[in-house]
């Protein structure tokens, strides 16, 4: 059997994950082995390995590489730090293949460790763009260092070739959030209230606000834009979940609870769990902020997003996505817009770009029939070669 190694470092990786694990593990040709990582091992951002063991995962190994701070210095410890951990730990799994997803600070650790150890790289999601994002540059260096690729969409497929990728090992499989969704029981508004513990309003905004990593310093000021405009929904509840594990997430996350704390309208959630997350997106009026789950996933669940910001420029966007400055006055406009007979109307016949789901059938597929041991040496594809 083919051991095929899989790191996850977060909530949002793991609920893109989760269902390609099962898919791995059933698998009579490969052998799953699974590394924990990241903000997964911080009680700060709710010890979400938990839910890992909760859904029936055997973790081979713990990568603790979380700083007490989350400054640009504390990150590129966490970056070498990973190095060191990823490249012991590999040589003691010894896996035919590294499994990764996106563009995080750890998973760019991971996948230098596989290429320092000569371990062919599985990569997923690449050839997107991020430009509000450091994480834009870590993707592309990632892609480089991989040897199959598998994409959500024809335009990144294309992207990945023009790094100098061979078209016979990328894939187009579409996204992983549009499989998970197809997967995971939606609660009833009433249930959700209940396992949520809150009395949901007639209207419900759920909000996600990370920090601005290509330009740390705008990213409370937006953040605080954000909240000023929310001041004025005092009749809808308002969700906040967490900001990830990036430069200055933990001063976001703590200006987030702040705020939850101060109105008794708001809600403040270190992690939701995938169930909890994908009833929200069913359940409620808008997703506001400026999460790739507002693009990925909630254009399939028939509900506006309010795009806020640079982070996600560069994506692929539904047309139930608004794009709007990180400015009070525009914020409140591209709310009232999403709340309009007019534009509800039009999400409701939106098309996801990201596919249709089974996306983690076609990847284990493809796993089953490759042969590693012939990945490893690459050349880079020049399509204007003569």
């Amino acid at each position: 059997m083919k051991k095929i190694c899989v790191i996850t470092s977060s909530r949002a990786d793991y609920g893109l994950l989760k269902h390609l694990l099962k898919e791995i593990k059933v698998s009579p040709l490969l052998h799953l082995q699974l590394i924990v990582c990241g903000s997964h091992l911080s009680s700060f951002h709710g010890m979400t390995i938990n839910e890992i063991i909760d859904d029936g995962f055997k973790i081979d190994e713990k990568v603790d590489i979380t700083q007490k701070n989350d400054t640009q210095i504390d990150i590129s410890i966490s970056i070498s730090s990973g190095i060191k951990s990823f490249s012991r730990i590999y040589a003691s799994l010894n896996p035919d293949a590294v499994l990764i997803l996106g563009d995080r600070y750890e998973i760019l650790a991971a996948a230098i460790s596989a290429t320092i150890a000569n371990i062919p790289v599985v990569h997923l999601h690449g050839g997107e763009i991020t430009e509000g994002a450091i994480d834009d540059m870590f993707r592309h260096s990632i892609t480089k260092m991989s040897h199959l690729h598998f994409v959500a969409a024809v335009p990144y497929k294309k992207r990945v070739i023009q790094l100098g990728e061979n078209p016979k090992n990328v894939f187009c499989v579409g996204g992983l959030g549009v499989d998970a969704l197809k997967k995971v029981p939606i609660l009833s508004k009433e249930n959700l209230s209940k396992q949520l513990n809150i009395k949901l309003k007639k209207r419900s905004f759920l909000v996600t606000y990370h920090p601005l990593t290509a330009n740390p310093s705008t990213g409370y000021l937006e953040l605080s834009e954000l909240l000023q405009a929310l001041e004025k929904y005092e009749d809808c509840s308002i969700i906040f979940t967490m900001p990830n594990a990036d430069a200055d997430g933990l001063q976001l996350a703590k200006t987030l609870k702040t705020f939850a704390d101060a109105h008794i309208n708001s809600y403040y959630f270190s992690s939701l769990g995938q169930e909890k997350y994908f009833s929200c997106l069913s359940n409620f009026d808008a997703v506001i902020g400026n999460s790739s789950s507002g693009l990925l996933e909630a254009p399939s669940f028939k509900i506006p997003t309010i795009n806020i910001g640079d982070r996600q420029k560069g994506r692929l966007k539904a047309e139930s996505v608004i794009d709007c400055e990180a400015k009070k006055e525009n914020i409140q406009q591209a709310i009232q817009k999403a709340l309009s007979p007019e534009f509800i109307k039009k999400t409701q016949k939106t098309n996801n770009p990201y596919g249709r789901g089974g996306a983690s059938k076609k990847i284990v597929r493809i796993l089953e029939n490759s042969d590693f041991s012939k990945l490893f040496i690459k050349e880079f594809f020049d399509q204007h070669v003569n």
